[in-house]
């Protein structure tokens, strides 16, 4: 079988054909747990959504009250999300501007983003050096949280989908910021709820004031 190259062609034609077969179901689903978890708390201001997708996580901070800056590389994806936030309604819509671009490249405006959010984003390239490139985004006294997927699960004999991705992991992401500049939260490996679905790497960092 061959192995996907995780590029930006390859996650068009997943979502073109994900939203085609299945449109329903993508705009029900829930934001991300871990992130709803982890900064409900946090007073609201400038985010950036990194590797936003379908936008789920980016409706739910705008309702929450954050100026959302969302990028991502699928159009069919953004297509979507801006679609849902018109659906939400001016006062959600007017809180996002959707941007198109490269992760693998792109740099956010540095210090301007009170919370930068990347959820799971294969990377192509340096898994540090796309931490560092989000983290450069971030203001002082601001949180930094991303999420990582990783695909073996001791709980089980068995891989978990989504394998053969470079995802951010706890270790890459300790390494790749100075200590002295940063406050780890959250830097740990949590499993996911059913058996045999994979391991998430979670980490939340506050860049010190």
């Amino acid at each position: 079988m061959t192995t996907p190259k995780f590029d930006q062609a390859f996650w068009e034609q997943l979502w073109a054909k994900t939203l085609r077969e299945r449109a329903d179901v993508v705009a029900g689903r829930p934001p991300n747990a871990r992130l709803m978890a982890e900064t409900a708390s946090l007073p609201v201001g400038r985010a950036l959504d990194a590797g936003c997708g379908h936008g789920a996580e980016t409706l739910w901070l705008a309702a929450h009250g954050w100026q959302v800056t969302a990028v991502d590389f699928s159009a069919t994806a953004l297509a979507q999300g801006r679609a849902m936030s018109d659906a939400a309604g001016p006062d959600i819509a007017g809180r996002i501007s959707w941007v198109e671009d490269d992760l693998a490249a792109w740099m956010p405006e540095p210090g301007q983003y009170d919370l930068v959010v990347c959820l799971y984003v294969h990377v192509a390239g340096s898994v540090e050096d796309m931490v560092r490139r989000m983290a450069s985004g971030v203001a002082p006294g601001g949180t930094l949280f991303l999420a990582g997927y990783r695909a073996d699960d001791p709980r089980s004999d068995a891989d978990a989908a989504r394998g053969n991705q470079v995802q951010v992991s706890v270790e890459a992401a300790v390494a790749a910021l100075d200590a002295g500049e940063w406050e780890w939260v959250v830097a740990e490996e949590r499993p996911r709820v059913v058996a045999g679905s994979g391991v998430d790497a979670v980490i939340r960092a506050r860049r010190r004031a």
